[in-house]
């Protein structure tokens, strides 16, 4: 059996993220630790699946679902995959996956490299939809593709916020691609399959579960640079791709949420924590995402026209009412000052375009006139 073949029929006889397999393929090969499992006499749940795995089955299902199976060293494959490799352990799972199998004709490696995971809560509110549809959204207009879970709440938010755009996104599954998972994003799943891709590590006719999710995730955080937690409660699927992404090096932004709110508590503890960065919008990630050497985006301008006033200068400012005009000696006397330090004073603000002189002495221009505290 070559290389693809083994790889393909590993994927279906090994559970995903078993570390001593990874760790015999990474040393063996995958041909040779096949054939073992084959020939094994053990009574191991592995090797009887390799035992009985008719792998042609594997691929007429494959092909009929029009699912692509790449393995490392294709056109395609996420060089940042191998970082599993060397990751440490999450809850006793990791490693590289063996193959994937795909749907869509997006090219998986370069959709993962400039792209971002976006996770969270399935029970998402309202808030936390919003946000991650406009930050997939924002994200997508950069160029950026989003990767996520394909899952209720968060993950259906940000693939629907990548679609509004022409950047592609990717859904990582924890099943076989031939049954859409959830069912209620049957819909959704084809259209993140027609724009971009829906990838996995299982084959065809495979369910997921509660191991296979937490597999899952480890793909999610190490196919990208950066991983997002919109929302998550303190225990969730979302919190443990966290854990990917930093045991993978990558970077992690939370976004906050109301303090009242359960789905904030992951997002605000690991902010406090410093495992994450804050996250209020689409310019926090692309100043951390974006190419070295390129320009971060700007931001607004948070000088104030009053920043470079003296406090003299400022009082004197103070003195005016939003509207009607004063003479020079009430600017003094409400300003406290002397009235030839206020006639120098009034001639360099009128020079800034903040007051200006009036018939009747001096008053402040329309664009000077701005709410208090501004």
């Amino acid at each position: 059996m070559d290389e693809r073949d083994a790889r393909m029929a590993l994927c279906c006889a090994v559970e995903p993220g078993n570390l001593a397999m990874t760790a015999a393929v990474a040393e063996h090969g995958a041909s040779a630790v096949f054939a073992g499992l084959r020939r094994s006499a053990s009574r191991s749940r592995w090797a009887r699946r390799a035992q009985t795995l008719d792998l042609t089955l594997v691929q007429r299902s494959a092909e009929r679902n029009r699912l692509r199976f790449l393995i490392p060293g294709d056109d395609g494959w996420p060089a940042a995959l191998g970082d599993l490799a060397t990751a440490d352990a999450v809850q006793e799972m990791g490693g590289p996956p063996f193959g994937l199998w795909v749907k869509g004709d997006a090219v998986l490696a370069e959709a993962s490299a400039r792209g971002v995971a976006i996770v969270g809560s399935r029970a998402a509110t309202p808030y936390g939809q919003s946000v991650a549809s406009d930050l997939a959204a924002g994200l997508g207009g950069h160029g950026i593709s989003v990767v996520s879970g394909g899952a209720y709440g968060i993950d259906a938010a940000a693939h629907s916020g990548a679609l509004a755009t022409e950047a592609p996104t990717v859904a990582v599954m924890a099943g076989g691609l031939d049954k859409p998972y959830p069912p209620g994003n049957a819909t959704l799943l084809q259209r993140v399959a027609g724009q971009g891709l829906v990838i996995s590590e299982l084959p065809p006719g495979e369910h997921p579960t509660r191991a296979r999710f937490l597999a899952r995730n480890r793909l999610i955080a190490a196919l990208c640079p950066a991983t997002i937690i919109v929302e998550a409660a303190w225990r969730s699927g979302a919190r443990n791709t966290v854990s990917w992404a930093s045991a993978c090096g990558r970077v992690v932004l939370a976004v906050p949420g109301p303090v009242h709110s359960a789905t904030s508590t992951t997002p605000h503890r690991l902010i406090r924590d410093a495992e994450a960065v804050l996250c209020t919008g689409v310019a926090d990630v692309l100043e951390l995402v974006g190419p070295l050497g390129r320009q971060p985006p700007s931001r607004p301008d948070q000088h104030r026209r009053l920043d470079a006033l003296s406090t003299d200068e400022l009082a004197v400012y103070e003195a005016f009412p939003a509207r009607g005009d004063l003479d020079a000696g009430e600017v003094a006397l409400r300003a406290g000052l002397g009235l030839g330090r206020c006639l120098a004073i009034l001639d360099r603000i009128s020079e800034s375009g903040l007051i200006e002189s009036s018939g009747s002495g001096w008053r402040l221009t329309p664009r000077a006139v701005t709410p208090a505290g501004d």
